[in-house]
């Protein structure tokens, strides 16, 4: 067998581990340490063993994945997600459709200062659908605004799987998160569009509740101002090059401790358990990290990425039908696979393929696109029938709401993503506008 037969074999043999249900991160052990014992010698596989932790974890950049951890964490305990769907109630509730706005609104805010989808849909989701449900809207409308909305998580900065996207392709991080900032906030506002046509469509799905008061709406505003200065001096201070992205994820992370210990009410409990939350998800990305690297050594060995990105590039397939191919396998094992296994297992693979293609741009200037429109597909996969990560979530958390219900809630907002990325293939400058424009 040669190496490139080994490779796809190998592969093969992960898809199926996944399908019985085997844990990414052991399967992808199991075929890189199976296959290296294959195709090579148990020496080169122990020398692979011996060295790949070790320079897997020596990179300095992935000490920023447990510092925005942590911030989320303490997020969480100040009660951030409360205070800011309460502020975008205030301004939309009065709406036909508002409050599921609101909805979508609040998960953009703390999916800013959390980076996690799954996170941000479970947390949003535990506030806004007891108020959505006590005013009548429709089990479509609210689980689908809330499975929606979690998945800005993964996009708008700082985001946990945009470092991990940099890392992987050897980016620059900050980079990567003002690429993000314009889709992120396309996304959040397609979704509020796609709740007014549904709304005006069929109004009684989202009927409209009271109007707040401006002395409402000033309070409500002044119980997220740690939030906005908590995003605009990480942030800010990372786009201006005034700390970097490690850095500025210390930062956040003490300032949202803090403001949770003041504001928040945390004491030393919720302290241990954000400890202990931050420490066992770095633990479950490390070892996914681990696996990845297992893996893709095993796929280096053979030759795989390289005589395939070798082949398409001297072929006469479109670039562009290239991409669209590589789209449509995201979406598919999206069904299947969160999105942090979809990045580790796939963007190894592809971006060396689509960095031999001729799309026209430099080298920072396509991983920046790139990258951004795998994690917009992601996202997508997370809502997509039939196992859409999102959508288990929030239909579980959603009491007397079938699952069919929930999918077809989805729906709208899984036209306007289509929307999107088309408009984001099709222009490249929306996405790279903010990095060209930070970089003068």
């Amino acid at each position: 067998m040669s190496g490139v037969e080994a490779g796809f074999a190998g592969f093969t043999v992960l898809l199926f581990l996944l399908a019985i249900r085997m844990p990414i991160a052991l399967a992808m052990i199991v075929v890189g340490l199976g296959g290296l014992l294959f195709v090579g010698s148990p020496k080169i596989m122990l020398n692979m063993l011996k060295n790949q932790m070790f320079y897997q974890y020596l990179n300095y950049d992935l000490s920023v994945i447990p510092l925005f951890l942590l911030m989320g964490q303490f997020a969480s305990k100040a009660g951030f997600s409360t205070a800011l769907f309460k502020a975008a109630n205030a301004f939309l509730g009065h709406r036909k459709g508002g409050i599921a706005m609101a909805a979508v609104g609040g998960c953009a805010g703390f999916g800013a200062i959390c980076g996690s989808s799954l996170a941000t849909a479970a947390a949003m989701a535990q506030v806004a659908l007891p108020e959505l449900k006590r005013h009548n809207y429709s089990g479509a409308l609210a689980t689908g605004a809330l499975a929606a909305g979690g998945t800005l998580g993964i996009l708008i900065p700082p985001s946990i799987i945009l470092v991990i996207a940099a890392v992987l392709t050897e980016g620059n991080i900050e980079t990567l998160f003002q690429a993000a900032l314009i889709p992120g906030i396309m996304a959040a506002l397609g979704y509020i569009l796609a709740i007014a046509i549904y709304v005006r469509i069929w109004p009684t799905e989202g009927p409209a509740g009271k109007r707040s008061s401006s002395e409402e709406r000033i309070h409500s505003l002044l119980k997220i101002w740690p939030v906005l200065m908590i995003f605009i001096i990480v942030i800010g201070g990372i786009y201006a090059g005034i700390f970097t992205p490690t850095q500025g994820a210390a930062v956040g992370a003490a300032g949202t401790g803090l403001t949770a210990f003041i504001l928040g009410g945390m004491r030393l409990k919720g302290f241990v358990e954000s400890l202990l939350g931050t420490a066992s998800t770095t633990a479950m990305i490390f070892l996914v990290l681990f696996g990845a690297g297992v893996l893709n050594s095993f796929l280096g060995y053979t030759g795989t990425p390289r005589l395939v990105a070798s082949f398409i590039s001297d072929s006469s397939v479109s670039p562009m039908l290239v991409l669209l191919i590589m789209i449509a396998i995201f979406v598919m094992l999206g069904c299947l696979m969160d999105s942090l296994s979809m990045i580790l297992l796939l963007l190894p693979i592809f971006w060396p393929i689509i960095l031999g293609l001729d799309f026209g741009m430099e080298v920072d200037d396509l991983r920046a696109w790139f990258c951004i429109i795998a994690l917009i597909v992601v996202e997508i996969g997370l809502i997509t029938p039939p196992v859409g990560l999102n959508v288990f979530i929030i239909n579980s958390m959603a009491d007397g709401v079938p699952m069919r219900e929930s999918f077809i809630g989805v729906t709208p907002f899984l036209i306007t993503d289509a929307i999107r990325v088309a408009a984001l293939i099709t222009l490249p400058g929306i996405t790279l506008l903010l990095p060209h424009l930070l970089a003068r």
